[in-house]
């Protein structure tokens, strides 16, 4: 999804954590579903019409989710939907629970990255053209029924794709007009047209931390109401 420029945020600096606080369970404990792995992401906002929020990253240990790292995140200008109900151009981010099918960059992996990373070259393009047989997929270079004004030349957003990993969100069989391009990534300079977005340290971090042998999630949510988090 093109990054927007919609609101200029002030970027706060990431911090690591340790085990929640006080006697509340901790987050991922609370979800109807975090994938099946021992690793997970949660990208939580406020409310369905806040702009930002926090991504927090929490593994699995002896039994018990705990927190590995946070950063604070932002969210589509259009604020947070139910994924199921997107609309592809609302600038809104589909709340959900996804995989994390693999990471990308305008840079080298960090290292110690073990997700599949491919590098962005010239002719890489995200399609999401819905007339296309290549919609919502990365495509290298970029086929003749896929429209340059309906895609994403990757390499165009050096700051924003400097590190990225796909969200899953309509990707394993694609609704068209739900929505392409939903990506965890670097900051740019505000809210974003419907990714999820964080410091850049903070993005390499994810990267030297996710273990696709841990089966990594994402859940995206709210603190309460139809988009709450503890759904997914």
């Amino acid at each position: 999804m093109r990054p927007g420029v919609v609101t200029a945020l002030v970027s706060v600096s990431f911090f690591t954590l340790g085990a929640a606080p006080g006697g509340e369970p901790p987050l991922p404990a609370r979800l109807t579903d975090t994938g099946g792995g021992t690793q997970l992401i949660t990208a939580e906002a406020p409310r369905a019409d806040a702009p930002s929020g926090t991504v927090t990253w929490w593994d699995r240990r002896d039994g018990q989710w705990v927190r590995t790292g946070s950063a604070p995140a932002r969210f589509g200008a259009g604020g947070l939907v139910e994924g199921a109900s997107r609309r592809q151009g609302t600038n809104t981010t589909p709340a959900g629970l996804y995989d994390l099918p693999f990471a990308f960059g305008t840079k080298a992996a960090p290292g110690g990255t073990r997700v599949p990373y491919r590098r962005v070259h010239e002719d890489s393009w995200w399609c999401q053209d819905n007339d296309s047989h290549s919609y919502n997929r990365w495509t290298e270079p970029r086929p003749s029924d896929c429209r340059a004004a309906e895609s994403e030349h990757l390499i165009t957003y050096a700051t924003q794709y400097a590190h990225a990993l796909v969200i899953g969100f309509n990707y394993q069989r694609p609704v068209r007009g739900r929505g392409a391009g939903i990506f965890l990534h670097v900051n740019g300079r505000g809210t974003t047209a419907g990714c999820v977005s964080v410091p850049e340290e903070a993005m390499r971090r994810i990267l030297a931390w996710a273990d696709p042998a841990r089966r990594p999630h994402i859940a995206i949510g709210t603190a309460g109401g139809a988009t709450a988090i503890t759904r997914y």
